[in-house]
């Protein structure tokens, strides 16, 4: 199994408290300890206001991120979970991800997704199109970013994209182009889309809902003449970790007071349903049963957020020393 880590950028009100003159400088140190230790890629999301309600804190932009990120660290992967298509025309996407590739030296990988947050989406003038319409973006989108990575330019008269000759040069330093990570578990339209593009999945990470998706993936595996084995499936994991459970159950109550301070109880409450009772919650040797019993259901690879360490990287220590090693 590999590890990802998301780095604090604001989105998750993790970088609450900081004056935002250290943010970058916060971000980077994790990011670069994260580069000389034992974790596989680093991860922020595509967001632009916070939750789990909008606010007046930061939210770092992810692909300004990403170029950063790719100048300043040497070995870790790089990634957004995940990037939406109606944010960005895709085959300006597609350029900009071919030049933080050559920035990285061929370390990014392409997270990409429908989108759901509507308050930013109205927000910021995209309006809310039908799930239907994101999905239908999604699928042309990716079509247009392969081609342009593969050939050097993209050529496409969708539904929704037009794109005649759009030119993508430099290709990306990574043969056969940037590693496409489809994210979402939509059963009918986004893991087909998954099915058909991608090199790795990401969705639910719980017990029955891992297995579940699988099985749907294959199914469209099957359908569209894919290698279901070929892709890697990934999930992403909230941590709470700590040497005993009344430990655990402290950090978690420092979580839910931090996000207290700038969203209202239900909201917080809701939040905080995505940390209890799931598997990357509790001691170091609950959370290796955890994902030992999801690595045998095929989760290979797993990318985790700790909410507290810009604060206190005492609980990403821990999970350095006595997690990741049992999967060696």
């Amino acid at each position: 199994m590999r590890f990802g880590l998301f780095i604090p950028q604001g989105w998750r009100l993790d970088l609450a408290g900081i004056d935002p003159a250290e943010h970058w400088a916060t971000m980077s140190g994790l990011a670069a300890r994260a580069d000389a230790g034992p974790w596989d890629s680093v991860w922020v999301y595509d967001h632009f206001h916070t939750v789990p309600v909008p606010t007046a804190e930061a939210t770092h932009e992810a692909w300004t991120l990403m170029s950063a990120l790719a100048a300043t660290t040497e070995r870790v992967k790089l990634g957004q979970m995940c990037t939406a298509m109606g944010y960005r025309n895709p085959a300006y996407l597609a350029k900009v991800a071919a030049t933080v590739d050559i920035i990285s030296g061929g370390r990014v990988q392409m997270g990409i997704g429908g989108g759901w947050y509507e308050h930013e989406w109205r927000a910021y003038g995209y309006g809310f199109p039908s799930a239907g319409e994101r999905l239908g973006r999604l699928d042309e989108g990716v079509q247009i970013m392969q081609q342009a990575w593969r050939e050097g330019s993209a050529t496409l008269d969708g539904r929704y994209y037009q794109v005649d000759g759009a030119l993508c040069r430099p290709l990306p330093l990574q043969d056969g182009g940037i590693p496409v990570w489809v994210a979402g578990g939509g059963e009918k339209k986004t893991l087909r889309i998954a099915a058909q593009y991608a090199q790795y999945t990401n969705f639910d990470g719980t017990f029955e809902g891992f297995a579940h998706k699988s099985q749907v993936l294959r199914e469209h595996c099957a359908e569209v003449g894919t290698d279901f084995s070929a892709i890697t499936r990934s999930a992403n994991y909230n941590i709470a970790i700590a040497p005993t459970a009344r430990d655990v159950q402290s950090r978690l109550d420092e979580t839910r007071n931090r996000l207290l301070e700038h969203a209202p109880e239900a909201a917080v409450d809701a939040a905080m349903g995505g940390f209890l009772g799931m598997p990357g919650v509790g001691t170091p040797g609950e959370i290796v049963d955890n994902l030992k019993r999801l690595e045998a259901d095929g989760m290979t690879y797993a990318i985790c957020y700790f909410p507290e360490i810009a604060y206190d990287t005492s609980g990403l220590e821990l999970f350095e020393q006595e997690v990741i090693p049992a999967f060696a």
